[in-house]
């Protein structure tokens, strides 16, 4: 099997599992409650058979924590979310799931808008075009 295929896989299967997780936090249905955790579940067992027990449970744990967050049943609830939501790099995502779960504008780190380079330095020490031309007949 070729590791790369693997390795997208995966990603598709955690991007499923962060999406599902952002369809609860607006429907706050029970079917995508149960959606959530079978995908924790499939990221548990990992590339294992499907009848072989996951002995790993750290999505399981970690989706009933956000789904009760989002529920807000605990004290900790806040804190769960924006630990969370520190850790989706997807801007667009986070700011949905942000907006879902209805966390105020100023919990969001505020994304730092990156300078154009000076590429002028590139070309510095190259010939212009006009004279590259010439020189080559």
């Amino acid at each position: 099997m070729d590791p790369l295929v693997s390795v997208e896989g995966d990603g598709r299967t955690l991007r499923a599992w962060q999406l599902a997780l952002l369809r609860y936090a607006v429907t706050l249905d029970h079917a995508d409650r149960m959606n959530v955790m079978a995908i924790a579940k499939e990221i548990d067992r990992g590339r294992r058979e499907p009848a072989a027990p996951a002995n790993f449970c750290f999505f399981r744990k970690t989706s009933a924590d956000l789904c009760a967050a989002i529920l807000r049943q605990d004290q900790s609830a806040d804190t769960v979310l924006q630990q969370y939501l520190a850790q989706i790099e997807d801007d667009r995502l986070k700011r949905a799931f942000a907006g879902a779960i209805e966390l105020d504008d100023q919990a969001l780190p505020v994304r730092k808008l990156r300078k154009p380079k000076d590429d002028t330095v590139l070309w510095q020490g190259l010939a212009p075009r006009s004279s590259a031309r010439s020189g080559a007949r």
